[in-house]
């Protein structure tokens, strides 16, 4: 990784939790995640793992009755995390930016889409008024891959088809320039051949406006098409973190190697589909040692009792077990 000077975000020690009725809920247990200058960034995991809420957490956008316990969220020496709402609203949308899953429930469907992207950029440039807004994000637009950018700009979003839709939200994130894109499941709804077109165009952009992106997603596929470095993540916690090419060719947790085992194949057994066996425990009711031990193969009794701290597993590679420790220890808790 590279060095704490490069950092555009680096969170600390999070710790996020709901409190419900049934009691607290711990969602995010302490994740370390760092966002260099100009690299993409992958955190992988199943459907509840945390990811989202992760992401959530540095936009300030949790909902009630989620809140962060502890820990820290750095950008520029400033814990996110200790602003004030009106001081965090200057910074989310200008500095840091997020594409959400979905974007038809994302965009306003009574708004046209040319104006919702102006919309974002007024917010945080009221310089750029009248004509010269518009202009601006029918630029954006172009630069997005949106044919015929200025007459899409007086199209409402049920007129444009999923993949214009995702690139008016890629535009309305990008618009003010962002340090950094948080892009949370971005191709979920998309086929392959417009999924393809959408990574590339988060490539290419990142490259010319030296962005940083943190990509949520569940798709190792995705993963080692775009990222530079990857965090795999498990029940609240990282469970292992390396620069992408080592992660797949030297997986060492349990877990990330079920997930790789359940890719599908060209000249495999089509009948045949790897699953990591069990259920992702409830969060309510956390095993005492390992969260990964109850579907673990390797598990035995110190991990069903202790909880493992991220270890070296090779050079920047980390990994949280007992049984991919390298001998140069144990390098936090």
């Amino acid at each position: 990784m590279n060095t704490d000077a490069d950092m555009v975000l680096e969170i600390k020690d999070l710790h996020v939790s709901f409190f419900t009725d049934k009691g607290e809920i711990p969602a995010v247990g302490g994740v370390d995640l760092k966002i260099p200058k100009g690299r993409i960034v992958g955190l992988v995991g199943e459907s509840g793992c945390g990811k989202s809420i992760t992401a959530r957490s540095v936009m300030g956008l949790l909902k009630y009755p989620g809140r962060i316990v502890s820990g820290s969220i750095l950008m520029d020496g400033r814990d996110l995390t200790r602003l004030r709402e009106k001081e965090l609203r200057k910074i989310c949308g200008k500095d840091v930016s997020m594409i959400f899953q979905e974007p038809m429930t994302s965009l306003n469907p009574v708004m046209k889409v040319g104006r919702q992207v102006r919309e974002a950029l007024l917010r945080h440039d009221e310089s750029a008024g009248g004509e010269q807004a518009k202009e601006r994000v029918i630029k954006m637009f172009e630069e997005a891959g949106i044919p015929e950018a200025r007459k899409r700009y007086d199209c409402y979003p049920h007129e444009l088809s999923g993949g214009l839709r995702q690139r008016v939200m890629i535009a309305m994130a990008m618009i003010c320039r962002p340090r950094l894109l948080i892009a949370d499941e971005p191709t979920t709804a998309l086929d392959v051949t417009i999924e393809a077109q959408i990574l590339r165009l988060m490539k290419q952009l990142c490259r010319d406006y030296e962005m940083s992106v943190l990509l949520i997603t569940h798709n190792l596929g995705v993963v080692a098409e775009i990222c530079d470095y990857v965090y795999v993540m498990y029940a609240g916690k990282i469970m292992e973190e390396a620069p992408v090419f080592e992660l797949f060719d030297h997986t060492c947790h349990p877990y990330t190697k079920g997930l790789l085992s359940s890719i599908p194949r060209i000249g495999k057994n089509p009948e045949y589909l790897h699953t990591i066996p069990g259920v992702v425990p409830n969060l309510l009711h956390l095993p005492r040692g390992c969260a990964f031990s109850s579907r673990c193969a390797l598990a035995d009794g110190r991990c069903r009792d202790q909880v493992p701290g991220m270890a070296f597993a090779g050079e920047d590679h980390l990994s949280r077990c007992f049984f991919s420790q390298s001998d140069k220890g144990i390098a936090y808790e």
